[in-house]
């Protein structure tokens, strides 16, 4: 598997398939949505497909969004639809099935804060149906939430905490929101990933943890992703692929040391780059500036994705009413 830091497995698989040019064994890909939503469905059914991408066995859901960023309300409404529509692919729950959402990440840091800023935002209930069912709709499912912060805060290993609540609150599904690392500078803040193979905390810094997974937890899990930064290695990498097209439009061609770095693979250019990057470049994650105003954007269409998904009484048109 590359070296290349990516927590997509779309990306995973493009990376293989850029290195090898072979058909990756063990994995199938459904292409789905329309030009302003894309919709990418990977699934890696065995083992040669987990040695290929380096990703547990599982769904694994892209949507990619590239106008994210210009605050479409319309598009935001419909891309909150479809996060609703793939989660409800990956769930198979009851009308009184209890859901914990946890919000991975540090809220003191803005682009590790999605996970957080989403549980303060999704309609919480369980303790509504628990005390005064007859206060709330029947279609209203039993949902918790917790953000149970970062080691460096809390002195406690995530996964810890998270199974001491799962332990104690017996949810039928676990959600975990999180941010993650991309390795293109497009697909920052403008890629969601949803997936039932469980999530590693901190791996979008280069900081895993223990694992959230069913076998972890024993109890189904859902991770849902933005990646939110890119390695400063890989950013490079890109750039120097932006000026190598720009030259080639340009007509030149001839020159010998573009031919050289031209006939690099990515992997070999994400190596030539690390190896001059000195140590705290090479460690350097790169985030937008307008990071604060995307986490909340985001942090609200996800939030609103669970919501439409997990209650069915809920829609569009009165989730801001009922969450507000």
């Amino acid at each position: 598997m590359s070296s290349i830091r990516t927590d997509l497995a779309l990306e995973a698989k493009e990376i293989f398939e850029e290195e090898s040019k072979e058909t990756i064994p063990g994995v199938t890909v459904e292409n789905d949505g329309n030009e302003n939503i894309k919709i990418t469905r990977v699934k890696i059914t065995d083992e040669s497909g987990v040695k290929a991408l380096g990703k547990p066995i599982g769904n694994y859901i892209t949507i990619e969004v590239p106008d994210l960023k210009y605050k479409d309300v319309d598009l935001m409404e419909d891309l909150s639809k479809n996060i609703a529509k793939e989660l409800d692919r990956l769930m198979d729950l009851k009308d009184d099935s209890s859901i914990l959402i946890v919000g991975l990440g540090n809220w003191n840091i803005t682009p590790d804060a999605l996970g957080p800023k989403v549980t303060e935002k999704v309609l919480v209930t369980r303790h509504i149906t628990e005390y005064v069912p007859e206060q709330i709709d029947e279609s209203v499912r039993p949902v918790s939430a917790i953000s149970p912060g970062v080691l460096g805060i809390t002195g406690i290993e995530t996964s810890e905490i998270i199974a001491g609540v799962v332990n104690h609150v017996k949810p039928d599904l676990v959600i975990v929101v999180d941010a993650l690392a991309s390795r293109r500078m497009e697909r920052v803040n403008s890629t969601i990933q949803i997936s039932d193979a469980g999530i590693n905390p901190g791996s979008g810094v280069g900081n895993n943890r223990k694992e959230l997974s069913k076998d972890s937890l024993g109890v189904d899990v859902i991770a849902i992703g933005v990646p939110t930064v890119i390695d400063a290695a890989t950013m490079a990498t890109d750039t120097i692929d932006m000026i190598i097209d720009g030259l080639k439009k340009e007509g030149k061609k001839d020159n010998a040391l573009l031919s050289m770095i031209d006939s690099l693979d990515q992997e070999e250019k994400y190596e030539l780059i690390s190896g001059v990057f000195s140590e705290q470049l090479r460690d350097m994650i790169v985030t937008p500036k307008e990071i604060d105003s995307i986490i909340d954007d985001i942090s609200d269409i996800l939030a609103d994705g669970l919501n439409i998904s997990l209650h069915p009484s809920i829609h569009m048109d009165n989730v801001a009413r009922l969450v507000n």
